[in-house]
């Protein structure tokens, strides 16, 4: 007949700490989310990453017949998206540690969560305008203007989140 002495020896390392330490299991489910941030920041980061393959298609396909002055949008939407790329990807993390100076209280945690939801059908949708960029020179600078507005938006959204996360909103 096992002994209880035989099940505790079974646990994983984890629930072990968790049984004997009061709030572990709480800390583990906290980096669980900001575990959970970061994978969410990078599929923002990722979607408007394959987004650029369509900006340099434009200016490859506007070199070749002669449009070089519609270059210059181009590369102003990729300096653009690769700010906001980065920026993405070096964002504070949704939930601090019991170190960090600034603490991220459950609550505040689930509004960023929320407003992520927005933020990743922004970045969806200018993702979109990116890939869908005209052929015709003519469309061209009107796509390029929106995308523009897109990306700002998306910025706009994403410092509401830092706001947020500082509790400054």
């Amino acid at each position: 007949m096992p002994q209880p002495k035989d099940h505790l020896a079974r646990q994983g390392l984890l629930e072990k700490i968790a049984r004997m330490v009061p709030g572990f299991k709480g800390y583990l489910e906290r980096e669980d989310r900001r575990d959970s941030d970061k994978l969410q920041r990078d599929w923002l980061a990722d979607r408007l990453q394959r987004s650029k393959r369509s900006i340099d298609d434009t200016i490859n396909r506007l070199t070749a017949a002669g449009h070089l002055d519609l270059l210059p949008g181009c590369e102003k939407l990729r300096v653009r998206l690769d700010t906001l790329i980065s920026r993405i990807r070096g964002a504070m993390r949704g939930y601090s540690g019991f170190f960090d100076l600034v603490k991220v209280d459950k609550a505040m945690l689930d509004r960023v969560y929320e407003h992520d939801v927005k933020v990743m059908d922004e970045v969806e949708a200018a993702a979109e305008t990116i890939e869908r960029l005209p052929p015709d020179p003519a469309l061209l600078r009107e796509s390029l203007d929106k995308a523009l507005g897109q990306l700002e938006a998306v910025e706009k959204e994403f410092q509401f989140r830092a706001d947020i996360l500082r509790g400054l909103e």
